[in-house]
């Protein structure tokens, strides 16, 4: 079967960045299981995943705006320190959950502190990188009904309710 919309793949990878850093892997544990076609992973890799079989083998390049997009300046925000109630030690790598104006959560990177400052990135931490993916293509099935409606794999290595 190959990989199509409304399929259930299981693929091992290995993600590096420009410089051969491994920034995520599946070796030593499960494949990741996703429903092609759901938006479940990246779009530059989901459409080099398109019409492939199991036990294909590809390494791809992702350009930013195909993986976690090119970094909007607009997400990155210097607010006072006192936006910090509550948390005596801020450090740049800490992370937090904020709430827009319309009550929906961001997750938000610490990249600088002063005395009186802090400065917050909301970008995805993958943002503005060139990914560079080393696949191969474990299981490919039809998806059953409850994964088309729910959007998402279910079962083992899946998503579990």
């Amino acid at each position: 079967m190959q990989i199509a919309g409304e399929c259930v793949v299981s693929i091992h990878y290995k993600l590096t960045n420009d410089a051969g850093e491994t920034l995520d892997s599946s070796e030593g544990a499960e494949p990741l299981v996703y429903l092609h076609g759901a938006s479940n992973i990246i779009p530059g890799l989901e459409n080099e995943l398109m019409g492939k079989v199991v036990g294909s083998s590809l390494n791809v390049t992702i350009q930013p705006e195909d993986g976690y997009g090119v970094i909007n300046e607009e997400l990155i925000q210097t607010v006072s320190r006192d936006a910090f109630q509550g948390v005596d030690e801020i450090e740049p790598g800490m992370r937090f959950e904020a709430a827009d104006e319309d009550g929906e959560t961001q997750l938000i990177v610490v990249t600088e502190v002063t005395e009186k400052e802090v400065t917050v990135d909301g970008n995805h931490p993958l943002a503005g990188e060139t990914l560079h993916f080393d696949v191969t293509v474990e299981e490919v099935r039809a998806a059953t009904q409850e994964e088309l409606q729910h959007g998402h794999a279910h079962g083992p290595g899946g998503h579990h309710h």
